[in-house]
């Protein structure tokens, strides 16, 4: 369909949680291949609808790799229904043009969402790969939260973040992640 402006890290709009789609609908389908084009453009891995400056629960993925072959995925209302284990990988987002840091994931999640036919699924991804990662990852757009906001080094991420002429963290949206933390040092 078309390629999209990727919204950057400050626009307010990256903050806002978005609505629940109530019917595919070809308004639907569209911006989903608007969002797998402007990913793909934008050598991406995830693309959620907030970083095109729609507010809807709506993101796809692609976390195919040569070694591990897989088909791009969309999530239309998704809902995280489990999650254990803790890792600490970096990570970037295409609102962040560039800036890469270390942040607190989940190692293994179980999403509910309908998929680009309106059907649910359900979609297990484990052992920290990138597809567990990136679910996570496009999962808080939704919510109006963004992978900053779970970095394992603050002043380091403002270095980063600076580096890259890009605002500050906001310190009041730093997420305090006990049930992370916890895991982490049980590793």
């Amino acid at each position: 369909m078309s390629i999209r402006k990727v919204v950057k890290y400050g626009e307010p709009s990256l903050r806002e949680p978005s609505k629940e789609v109530h019917k595919v609908s070809r308004k639907i389908t569209d911006l989903v291949q608007d969002l797998f084009d402007t990913m793909y453009t934008n050598n991406g891995v995830g693309l959620a609808a907030p970083q095109i400056g729609v507010n809807l629960r709506v993101y796809v993925i692609d976390a195919s790799t040569k070694d591990n072959p897989m088909k791009p995925l969309v999530f239309i209302n998704p809902k995280i229904i489990k999650k254990s284990g803790a890792i600490i990988e970096d990570e970037g987002c295409l609102s962040f043009p560039e800036a890469y840091t270390a942040v607190r994931r989940y190692k293994n999640v179980t999403v509910k969402a309908l998929d680009i036919n309106g059907r649910p699924f359900i979609l297990e991804a484990t052992d920290g790969c990138l597809l567990a990662r990136a679910i996570q990852h496009e999962y808080d757009h939704l919510d109006g939260i963004l992978f900053i906001d779970h970095c394992v080094n603050r002043f380091e991420t403002d270095s980063i973040l600076q580096k890259h002429h890009l605002p500050p963290i906001e310190e009041d949206k730093l997420l305090i992640e006990p049930d992370l933390e916890e895991e982490l040092e049980n590793d």
